[in-house]
């Protein structure tokens, strides 16, 4: 087969719940479906984290939860219970052997290991699809692929970036506390940026050890080596221990408007779609969230140009955004405040975009008002700006 309903461009976390959200609902039980990525998906090359009351849809592959989450802070240390959320972590590789067999058994979704070279739309209304040995045509394209490129030399909307590297270490002595998450600690050296290590402990001799940073530049490997280096001794007292794997990766932290790289027939889903929450770079239960919302805006036969809308959310990441482009020091400060005047199960409540706007209100009251009133009113001159350049 070379002609499909719809291709997906990407097996990562949107393209697969995508491609097995369609495959299991009869409505798009005719609907041919091609599911494309140059890897073979045979390796654990990512981790996912999240928080969920109760049991979720991801259950039978969460591979480790915690009940408690640790923040430190340069004054405020707390361990927290953080009932009734659990904090869950989902490997990449339980990930996929989970979803390509569900997919496999679909007579219509077709996984193909195959990377595309090049996506365009046709005169006739089709989209092509190319790939080394293949050419492709469909009605409507879903593209998952995202590259920092893509937003241009000078996008409209300040970018930060998540990027980090961690460790997955064992130590021959009992060191970590296996019924507990560090969310945040930022005792590391700031050095004018938001620098915190974030642990995931599995068992008290084994754990995921990473250095995160919210900031516009990456460091090179070995700064973000020294500072896990050092963290083991200064935190653990383990110098010996053994590295069995290593993950590196980047997310983008912006508000920067995705949809403009839509069209009729092609959407981006995932990361390339905006689907990253602006503020943390959280991205797995968005996903989730977004991909049951766009199966049912394709049954309901609605345009894709409206499925992107912009809440009260959105307007707060961006001030968060605009604080930390200006001023990246001031993310410790932001952060410590949070925890040590709201409970973390509202923090989380109000990551997750469920809070009511008094909510709102008594969260964003905690850090110091100055900075994001400085930036409320650095945002109001900019689209005065912007209007007076329209007319």
């Amino acid at each position: 087969m070379t002609e499909f309903d719809f291709i997906i461009i990407g097996a990562g976390a949107a393209g697969l719940m995508l491609a097995d959200g369609l495959g299991k609902d009869p409505a798009f039980k005719d609907k041919q479906i091609l599911l494309l990525d140059k890897d073979s998906k045979n390796k654990n090359d990512r981790t996912w984290c999240f928080w969920e009351k109760d049991e979720g849809p991801f259950e039978e592959i969460v591979s480790k939860r915690w009940e408690s989450i640790y923040f430190g802070g340069k004054e405020h240390k707390k361990s927290y219970a953080i009932t009734p959320y659990s904090y869950k972590m989902v490997k990449g590789l339980d990930f996929y052997r989970h979803f390509l067999p569900k997919i496999s058994s679909y007579p219509n979704v077709h996984f193909r290991q195959e990377a595309v070279t090049s996506v365009n739309e046709e005169p006739n209304g089709f989209v092509k699809v190319e790939t080394p040995s293949a050419r492709y045509h469909t009605q409507q394209v879903f593209n998952s692929l995202f590259s920092y490129e893509s937003l241009g030399e000078h996008p409209k909307y300040p970018i930060l970036q998540q990027h980090f590297i961690g460790w997955f270490v064992k130590t021959k002595e009992p060191v970590f506390n296996a019924g507990r998450a560090t969310f945040m600690d930022f005792s590391v050296d700031q050095k004018d940026n938001t620098r915190f290590m974030y642990v995931l402990p599995f068992t008290e001799k084994e754990a995921l050890v990473e250095y995160t940073l919210f900031s516009p530049s990456l460091l090179k490997d070995e700064e973000y080596e020294q500072a896990i280096r050092d963290y083991m001794i200064s935190e653990f007292n383990s110098p010996e221990y053994e590295i069995t794997e290593k993950e590196k990766g980047s997310i983008p932290m912006t508000c920067y408007d995705f949809s403009q790289h839509n069209t009729d027939r092609i959407f981006h889903i995932g990361t390339a779609g905006g689907w990253s929450k602006p503020s943390t770079g959280y991205t797995f239960m968005n996903t989730a969230r977004k991909t049951k919302a766009l199966i049912q805006h394709l049954k309901e036969e609605k345009n894709l140009s409206d499925f992107q809308q912009k809440s009260r959310f959105w307007y707060y990441d961006l001030l968060l955004l605009n604080i930390l482009y200006r001023r990246n020091d001031l993310g410790r400060s932001i952060f410590e405040s949070l925890f040590r005047k709201r409970k973390p199960q509202l923090i989380l409540k109000f990551l997750d975009e469920e809070t009511r706007w008094y909510e709102d209100i008594y969260i964003m009251m905690a850090p110091n008002p100055i900075p994001f009133i400085k930036s409320l009113i650095r945002h109001a001159f900019w689209v005065i700006s912007a209007e007076k350049k329209r007319w």
